[in-house]
């Protein structure tokens, strides 16, 4: 059985991203509800760190 007929496989790029927004939008709002939000700073400033630290190993 041969591989070369099947149709090409959608990009999801665009719809994981969003998602992915989505959802950290949601759970920075419930992090923000139980704790305040210097917490949900911390804890966009700990994601910007981690982010930047797998950025910097990549390249």
């Amino acid at each position: 059985m041969r591989g070369d007929d099947r149709p090409k496989a959608p990009n999801y790029t665009n719809a994981a991203l969003t998602m992915g927004l989505v959802n950290l939008v949601w759970l920075f709002c419930v992090i923000w509800a139980v704790f305040g939000f210097a917490v949900v700073i911390f804890a966009a400033l700990a994601l910007n760190w981690l982010i930047d630290v797998l950025a910097r190993r990549r390249a």
